[in-house]
């Protein structure tokens, strides 16, 4: 299908709204007392340091709810203020935070059913109102809601926007994008929608192999095996990796996909000459400012002395999970956590190791003045963090006492 021409006259849709409704002031008023935290200002007014008794809080100097995450949880709120009466419904998790998305349910927001790794549409009527969370959703979906007649909210972060404009220009120009990101994460599933011909890679290792093959040719049949789900229907690693466009999941790791794209650059270059790169490879900045932001001011934080690491955010969250690495990298102990609910009792943590599932730790904070980094991912409001912290600062007070 002709994605542009079908968002351009989605765009010209009166049931089609990208903005909000008006309510923002009492919108940002319940924003603020649900998510919002008085002890988190504390930290940042005090040089995002905090010490009590034997514990030094350092936290990250960007972290958090970043602006799309806001605004796609703002508009999915006024939607509910504005349709009070009407069925709404929403295709995936706004975000990856489990409070916001479980405060969405209370707020009588159905999210739609997913059965055998297929989402349901059955169920969703004309008139009904659906919104789009941050992540987007894939063109067909907005095809399929359009043709039913319902109310679409799209609350598409602007940086997976400017993605898509990039997958489009590949698709102009009869290039193949390669997609940095999870094949199967909302995101690329969305992004890959809008792409012509495209093949996802997971890393650089994966990269690499891709580059390879350009290179020197190799097994297409254990190509297409190795890359299974990761690409565009008829895709043939023979015909199709002449000419490629990068482009990327946003919440990838920053230095990730930039090495990709230097590594897809440097081999078109080997491959037909600096004088032919321009006609078999094209780049557009596509890596999203705040998960830019947070990734860098995490490598700020692991240089500082730290005893200990807790990254506070969903455990489906990409981009908390690649903050985690940071901290792995530089052998930091790190404890990935979703929600104060995690520690205690006791001197215990339920926690996420980088891909496995979760454990328990026991002893986890350790003896004397302890000195302990804290980062969130871009889904988690600064009221999480601080139950964290709090119950950092209640276990170690209590540990003292013992």
């Amino acid at each position: 299908m002709d994605t542009k021409a079908f968002k351009r006259s989605l765009n010209n849709s009166e049931n089609y709204h990208r903005k909000g409704f008006g309510h923002d002031e009492a919108v940002s008023g319940q924003m603020q007392s649900e998510y919002q935290s008085d002890l988190i200002q504390q930290i940042r007014d005090n040089g995002y340091t905090l010490t009590r008794g034997d514990v030094t809080i350092r936290l990250a100097q960007a972290f958090g709810f970043c602006w799309g995450v806001e605004r796609a949880v703002a508009m999915a709120y006024e939607t509910r203020q504005h349709f009070p009466t009407e069925r709404i419904w929403i295709t995936n998790e706004i975000i990856h935070n489990p409070s916001v998305n479980q405060r969405l349910r209370e707020m009588q927001v159905q999210f739609i059913p997913v059965e055998a790794g297929q989402k349901d549409f059955s169920g969703v009527e004309s008139g009904d109102v659906v919104i789009l969370p941050a992540f987007g959703a894939s063109v067909q979906e907005m095809q399929l809601l359009n043709d039913k007649g319902c109310t679409i909210v799209d609350t598409t972060c602007p940086w997976v926007s400017k993605v898509w404009n990039s997958v489009e220009k590949h698709k102009k120009n009869h290039y193949t994008s390669i997609i940095h990101g999870k094949y199967n994460h909302e995101e690329t599933i969305a992004t890959s929608s809008f792409a012509g011909t495209y093949l996802i890679v997971l890393n650089l290792e994966q990269a690499q192999y891709v580059a390879d093959y350009i290179l020197h040719g190799g097994d297409r049949q254990e190509f297409l095996t190795k890359f299974k789900n990761a690409y565009s229907e008829g895709f043939d690693p023979d015909r199709d990796l002449d000419c490629v466009g990068i482009a990327n999941q946003t919440t990838m790791l920053k230095g990730e996909t930039e090495q990709i794209g230097k590594l897809f650059e440097r081999t078109m270059m080997q491959k037909y000459g600096p004088d032919q790169l321009n006609q078999h490879f094209l780049a557009f900045n596509t890596i999203c400012d705040a998960t830019q932001e947070r990734q860098d001011a995490m490598y700020d934080l692991v240089d500082a002395p730290l005893d200990l690491m807790v990254v506070v955010g969903g455990y489906n969250s990409s981009n908390t999970t690649h903050l985690q690495e940071i901290a792995i990298d530089r052998r930091i102990p790190s404890y990935h956590i979703d929600s104060g609910d995690r520690i205690g009792p006791g001197n215990r943590v339920e926690h996420k190791p980088l891909h496995q599932d979760l454990t328990v730790t026991e002893h986890w904070l350790p003896d004397g003045p302890i000195t302990v980094g804290i980062t969130s991912g871009a889904s988690t409001p600064d009221r999480i963090v601080a139950e964290v912290i709090e119950k950092i600062f209640e276990l170690k007070g209590a540990l003292a006492l013992t």
